[in-house]
């Protein structure tokens, strides 16, 4: 792949992104380190996975906003487009396409190809160990929400509720993450990441 297409999408997502306390260029950055490193690994197609890992993030609704869903197909539609105007090979369109729409946890749409998969991969696995733990905090910080519950700090006698208590989330979405990944590499990096945070809370809960 030219150099220069990686600048220029690199020069998109930072005009373009709208950013949030967790989904920052620094996300982004993060995402093309990993999905570079499970292309490589797996031997997928990086003219798909690279610009799909630049883009997915170009457009998107925040947490809790009625449409967060679609955030990941309007940004599909954002990025083809830009994509076409930088004269981008359409033959991986199609593809990078789908990588996009299919990265969205909430839009629970199944990746179908190996750069698809890779591309999702490493946007969860984002959410997962020291920077995964800091990103947690991040966000629910923003909504006003408390660090943890002092009756049951870690859900073992009751359901979790992630709008109340940060330390939830973790049992509502971070600790089954890994149980998600699809590609083998992924599975091992999300593994050694999860068990990091286990070891946090193991922490946290001596302290507290």
């Amino acid at each position: 792949m030219p150099k220069q297409y990686e600048q220029l999408f690199l020069n998109f997502i930072q005009q373009e992104m709208q950013q949030d306390l967790a989904h920052d260029i620094n996300h982004v950055l993060r995402v093309v380190k990993t999905a570079k490193a499970l292309c490589d690994r797996e031997g997928a197609n990086l003219e798909v996975v690279l610009p799909a890992a630049y883009l997915h993030d170009c457009s998107s609704f925040p947490k809790n906003h009625p449409k967060r869903s679609e955030s990941s197909i309007v940004a599909a539609e954002k990025a083809l487009s830009f994509l076409a105007n930088i004269g981008y090979p359409q033959r991986y369109f199609k593809e990078i396409e789908h990588a996009i729409i299919s990265h969205s946890f909430s839009a629970n749409i199944k990746p179908e190809t190996l750069e698809a998969q890779i591309v999702q991969d490493a946007d969860r696995l984002d959410a997962l160990g020291a920077i995964g733990i800091a990103r947690c905090i991040q966000v629910s910080s923003g909504f006003g929400v408390g660090l943890y519950s002092s009756d049951d700090p870690f859900c073992e006698h009751r359901e979790p509720n992630d709008k109340e208590n940060t330390v939830d989330h973790f049992y509502t979405k971070l600790f089954k993450l890994e149980g998600m990944m699809n590609t083998e590499s992924a599975k091992r990096e999300a593994r050694i990441r999860t068990d990091y945070m286990k070891e946090y809370l193991q922490q946290l809960s001596k302290e507290i």
